[in-house]
This record gives structure tokens, C-alpha cells and sequence, in this order.
């Protein structure tokens, strides 16, 4: 077994989804799988144990193949920071922030670490999932395309196509899809799978026999709508949570680039929390708690959260006793001021923060990328946490000598992180993820509820467990995973035929 690649004919048409779900059938049968995407584009990312970023989506089709996260995954990563231009991270690490006219030259660079990534891979694991990015039909991105097709064609792999039939216009994007891509392309696409169908799958037969007829490429399997399935977003916002019987409202200001919103997912899914995101052009309202998430651009964004009067919204909330939580780049707006000497995320070098807090903090080109755990002081009680930074950026000031937590070790040095104001109402962390721990979510609830709310926080990773066995359920229950399988060994034997 070696490579297969799965590319789709729209953005969320379902491909994070479908690798994540073979990813989990194939571990389950004692194959060694890893997932793969050459380029990735989104503000979400995770930490892996080196200390290297890579995309949400990549990160969680590992927990469906069992396997430790690595940034081979992921080789290329962008994150926009602006409408025209991002962030490239490169094997993990940021290497520059380029306009999307320069990225389309580099991509010939780019291309050569995602092939060294593929390799190494090959030669760890007996099969490679690869997830492509939006279309490979985008005319426009066609030249040096490292994402779709350009990679395929690289390592000649089988490519299956999936489309949401949810949407509608199927078949056209299907049949459309096909016909814009080479002929040489069209032979590496080696059938199709049509994703979210609601209904009687006999009243769509015929379209199948049509498009199986028309094609010559057969359908591989029609995957159902999975209701309630929640598996962490790669990039859009989830719906939120609306519980009738809330016992803590919670807001997140939806700041233009906010960043790891997945941090919100045990939140969302908690029972007793009414979790809303805050819209543009809308008023926070009342709330036992206000978040101000990541960003990508904490100076834009910060300057974006002036201009919706959410600022004197936030002052009004905490003089009528409620309470403020700001994780990274929301940190760091908690404070006096922000400065950027060396234009790291915008031209702007300096801006007066939300003067919450007594500190400021400097952005710095050095990105600080760590998993870490330690011990949270928010209650009487020392509560375990732990989770992962990234960020660029020093934050300094007396504020900070009344820490939110404790670090057990930290590849830095660091020994503390973040702050608790001396009334408590306002608490500041570099910390994601930290309501991944339901132990560490309970204590911060409780005390974003005076108490009122003491039940244990959302179990995320058994909840992502089940989700992720309820998908492979599916993928067997609804795939010809037989074929799937024979299309990995025909990739292998195809290979060893031309040594």
C-alpha cells in the first residue's frame, strides 16, 4: 500500500472528513496510515510534540489513525493575515509573510519540502491519505499547483473525487470537475464519492448509472448526511449552542481573523452553556461571560473591536459584576498597549489596548510554538491543565505577577502564564485549548458563574472518539472500502511495475 489522494470538487465538500473517516477504518484493520495535505490554508492549527504547527484538520485525521502528530502531515501551512496576503509556514516553522503574488512563484520551492515530507512518510507508515484543498479545477491556480492535481501528478498517486450532493448541482460538479482537468489528470481520477445524500438512495440510482456511464469512473460509495456529527472545524465557525435550560451564557467576540476558535468546541457542546458568537454589527448583550478569542492580526482586530463599540460593551458588562476571558492575541488586548516595531502582522506599530490590565506587549518575529501543562490558579484548589501556545509575542508588566497558572515544565524556561485581576473578574492566558480538560473546564466555569454552574466540564476527546468510530461506521457501512483498499495496492504494484 502506498498513497491515495482524495480532492473535491468545492471547498467543504467533505474531503477533511472522508480522509479522517478512512483513516479510522484503515487503523482499525492494523494498517498504518498517515494523513497528508500537501498546502493547507486556515487560522486553525495544532502543536505537534516537536514543537511545530500544522493545520486542525491534519491534527485530528491523526487521532483517527492513531498516530503521534508530526509536521510532515502538513508541510505547507498559510494563514492569512491579511485579504491579500499570509503567513508561510513551512515544515512547522513561519518563514515569512508574503502576498499571494509572491507565494504563486514560490511555489516551486514549496513544492520540493512537501515532496521530502511525502517521502519520509512513505517510509514510516504502509499507507498515505492525502487531503487536497478546494478545487483541483481552479483554473487560475493551476500554474505550479502543489495542493491538487500538481501533487498527484508529482508522485503519481490515484486520486478519488468527493462532491456534496447536499447543496445540489452534483453531477455537474462531478462532470465539470472532470472535463477541466487533463487528460493525463483525468486518468489518475479513479472514481468519485458523493457526500451528505438525505433520502431514498433508489431515487438516486439512476443518476449514478448515468454518471458511472458517462464517466467510465465508478462510484465508490454515497455517504449519508451525518446529523449532530461535530469534529473539529478546520476553518469555519461552527453553529453555535443554543440550550433553553442554560445555566451560563457565554459570548465570543468574532473578531475578522480569529484564530483556533476550536477552542470553544467543549463550550458548544456543554449542556448547561449557552454558547454565542458575536457578530458584526451586533451588540455582545447580556452574558455571565465574554470571551475575546486568538488572532491572527491582533492589531487589526483590535482596532476592529473599537469600531463596533464593543469596548464600552465589555465596560458596562464587568461593572455589573461579569466576567472577561481573553486567550492569546485576546490577552494581549487586555493590556495597556501593543506595539509592533518590526511590522510582524500589520504596518501598524503601535496601538492603545482595551487598559484592562497593567502590561503591554511587544510582537516579536520569533513565534512561540509548545505544547505545555502545569497547574491553574483560578480556584482554591490547584486544577491540572494543559494545552498549546502559539504566538508571537512578549507580554510584560506588574499585571502578570498574578498569574492564571503554573507551568510544570516548559520547554522555554517560562514559569508562569497569563493573569487573574485582583477583583477577578478579568483573566488573561496564551493558553489554547484549555477547556479541553474537563477538570480545568469545570474550575474556570465555576468561577464564570459565581459557582452556580460545578458540573464537570465537556469531555472533548472521548466525545471526539465516538464521533470519530461513528464515522468510520459510516465509511464501512456506506464506502466500498474493498475497492478503496485495491485502489492503495494498485498504486503499490503500479510503482514497483515501473522501477
Amino acid at each position: 500500500m502506498t498513497t491515495m489522494m482524495i480532492q473535491g470538487t468545492t471547498s467543504d465538500a467533505g474531503k477533511s472528513t472522508l480522509v479522517a473517516g478512512l483513516c479510522r477504518v484503515l487503523a482499525r484493520r492494523g494498517i498504518s496510515v498517515a494523513p497528508f495535505k500537501p498546502q493547507n490554508m486556515a487560522l486553525n492549527s495544532a502543536v505537534t510534540p516537536c514543537g511545530g504547527e500544522i493545520g486542525r484538520a491534519q491534527a485530528l485525521q491523526a487521532v483517527a489513525a492513531k498516530v503521534a502528530l508530526s509536521t510532515d502531515f502538513n508541510p505547507i501551512l498559510l494563514k492569512p493575515n491579511s485579504d491579500t496576503g499570509a503567513q508561510v509556514i513551512i515544515h512547522g516553522r513561519a518563514i515569512s509573510n508574503m502576498e499571494a503574488a509572491k507565494y504563486h512563484d514560490y511555489k516551486k520551492v514549496a513544492m520540493q519540502a512537501v515532496l521530502a515530507s511525502h517521502q519520509r512518510l512513505k517510509a514510516q507508515y504502509q499507507a498515505i491519505l492525502v487531503e487536497g484543498a478546494g478545487s483541483p479545477a481552479e483554473i487560475n491556480l493551476r500554474e505550479n499547483d502543489i495542493a491538487n492535481m500538481g501533487f498527484a501528478c508529482e508522485v503519481n498517486c490515484p486520486v478519488i473525487i468527493v462532491a456534496d450532493i447536499d447543496k445540489g448541482g452534483v453531477f455537474a460538479h462531478l462532470v465539470g470537475t472532470l472535463a477541466l482537468l487533463s487528460e493525463a489528470e483525468q486518468a489518475l481520477v479513479k472514481g468519485f464519492v458523493i457526500n451528505r445524500f438525505r433520502g431514498d438512495i433508489g431515487l438516486l440510482q439512476s443518476g449514478l448509472d448515468w454518471l458511472e456511464a458517462h464517466t467510465n469512473k465508478p462510484v465508490l460509495g454515497v455517504m449519508p448526511y451525518l446529523h449532530s456529527l461535530n469534529l473539529d472545524a478546520e476553518d469555519a465557525v461552527t453553529v453555535e449552542n443554543h440550550v433553553t435550560d442554560k445555566q451560563l451564557s457565554v459570548r465570543v467576540l468574532l473578531l475578522p481573523h480569529i484564530s483556533n476558535h476550536t477552542d470553544f468546541d467543549s463550550l458548544r457542546l456543554h449542556p448547561n452553556v449557552d454558547l454565542r458568537y458575536v457578530r458584526h454589527g451586533e451588540q455582545i448583550g447580556a452574558a455571565d461571560l465574554i470571551i475575546i478569542p486568538g488572532s491572527k492580526n491582533v492589531i487589526s482586530d483590535l482596532t476592529f473591536l473599537h469600531s463596533q463599540s464593543w469596548q464600552s460593551e465589555i465596560m458596562r458588562h464587568l461593572r455589573f459584576g461579569g466576567k472577561v476571558l481573553g486567550i492569546c492575541g485576546g490577552l494581549q488586548m487586555l493590556g495597556k498597549a501593543i506595539f509592533d516595531p518590526n511590522n510582524v502582522e500589520s504596518n501598524q506599530q503601535q496601538i492603545d489596548a482595551l487598559n484592562l490590565a497593567d502590561f503591554t506587549t511587544t510582537l516579536t518575529d520569533n513565534k512561540t510554538l509548545t505544547q505545555v501543562c502545569g497547574e491553574c490558579l483560578l480556584s482554591g484548589a490547584f486544577e491540572s491543565i494543559e494545552g498549546y501556545e502559539i504566538h508571537c509575542g512578549v507580554s510584560e508588566g506588574p499585571a502578570l505577577e498574578s498569574p492564571f497558572m503554573l507551568f510544570a515544565e516548559h520547554p522555554a524556561g517560562h514559569v508562569r502564564d497569563g493573569f487573574i485581576s485582583q477583583d477577578r473578574q478579568i483573566v488573561g492566558t496564551y493558553l489554547h485549548g484549555l477547556f479541553d480538560s474537563p477538570s480545568a473546564a469545570q474550575a474556570i466555569l465555576a468561577w464564570a458563574s459565581d459557582g452556580r454552574l460545578q458540573t464537570p466540564g465537556f469531555d472533548l476527546a472521548k466525545h471526539r472518539e465516538q464521533q470519530l468510530e461513528r464515522l468510520a461506521d459510516t465509511c464501512e457501512q456506506h464506502l466500498d472500502i474493498d475497492k478503496i483498499l485495491a485502489l492503495l495496492n494498485d498504486d503499490k504494484n503500479d510503482r514497483e511495475s515501473n522501477l
